[in-house]
């Protein structure tokens, strides 16, 4: 199986970020470095001179050498459910002690409390992916062959070894249409950053995450302009909507905060958006150039435009960051 690049994931979630709540849950054995390092949203290190009182330090999750037949595996507890697309065991700083292999099953459980998603319950998982090799000291990113909605998924590892990162790449699942205001760009309700111009130094998936920014790496932040044009970013709501009220956070950004910002919806039911192609879709105004402030939430209630819409455009200028944005609404049933 020909493994995708990192670039196809650009547009996934990954359901299994630490930040969204997401848990390791169960391991069958974590001797040599913990399960909970698997979800780290770090990137792996390694310390040549650091060991442990069971050995040398690994930045993953690492199980002892087996002496008999079998293997080992970790649970994950989704922070969001979703349909899973793709996954990536990263076994970065395991050179002669990684896995030779891997596959990986998903389960869907409605009351995981009352639940055994450990070794029990056989039944419940599904196989996503197939047993396939693993490279040493490196991204392995693969398709996954089976697409559902997920809450939980099992790597498994054969027969022992470390792995530094695992990510679980898809698409949250929208929780269900109810007849209030909600955040319809917010993450939990399935709400995609589908494309941006710049986020050279903070990820555009960042701005619709369901909890505060924690710091400035958190949010979305461009690099410097050296002209008075702008940058931009496109949010495909989580269903359809009729907006009520925007909410914009410049939290942590104190010396690089956006002079000012706009936002635009569009109704593409039916089409689909391009960037870059020269054509310049029908974009209505919703909020113009309004001032921004550093370490700032601005709300703003008196909008050019409610729509509905099925996607926002929001464009700060000059440039620099913003830490969340929130599309308060209604969800509007065609």
């Amino acid at each position: 199986m020909d493994a995708p690049s990192l670039a196809a994931f650009k547009n996934l979630v990954n359901l299994a970020a630490e930040d969204l709540g997401s848990q390791v849950v169960f391991s069958s054995d974590d001797f040599f470095a913990e399960k909970e390092n698997l979800l780290k949203k770090e990137e792996p290190i390694f310390i040549a001179d650091k060991y442990t009182e069971r050995g040398k330090w690994m930045d993953g999750w690492e199980s002892r050498r087996k002496r008999e037949l079998g293997y080992d595996r970790a649970v994950i507890k989704l922070g969001l459910p979703g349909k899973v697309k793709a996954v990536n065991i990263d076994t970065r700083h395991f050179l002669g002690n990684h896995p030779a292999f891997a596959s990986v099953d998903a389960c869907k459980i409605d009351a995981p409390s009352s639940t055994n998603v450990t070794l029990g319950e056989e039944k419940l998982w599904e196989e996503i992916l197939p047993q396939v090799p693993l490279l040493r000291g490196s991204p392995n990113l693969f398709a996954v062959e089976k697409m559902g909605d997920y809450t939980h998924v099992r790597l498994n590892i054969f027969p022992d070894g470390g792995v530094a990162r695992f990510q679980v790449y898809g698409d949250v699942t929208p929780t269900t249409a109810q007849d209030e205001i909600m955040d319809l760009a917010g993450l939990v309700h399935g709400g995609q950053v589908v494309g941006c111009n710049d986020m050279f130094f903070g990820d555009m998936h960042n701005i619709i995450k369901p909890h505060p920014g924690v710091n400035m790496g958190d949010g979305w932040e461009t690099r410097r302009k050296r002209d008075w044009s702008e940058d931009w970013l496109v949010i495909k709501l989580g269903q359809k909507g009729a907006l009520e009220k925007i909410q914009l956070s410049t939290d942590h950004f104190i010396g690089n905060y956006p002079k000012h910002f706009s936002l635009d919806g569009i109704d593409a039911t039916g089409q689909k958006l391009r960037f870059y192609d020269g054509n310049e879709a029908d974009w209505v105004n919703v909020l113009s150039e309004i001032p921004l402030g550093p370490n700032e939430t601005f709300n703003c209630e008196e909008l050019k435009s409610a729509g509905p819409f099925t996607h926002v455009r929001l464009r700060i200028f000059p440039d620099g960051g913003v830490s969340r944005l929130r599309v308060m609404g209604r969800v509007v049933k065609d």
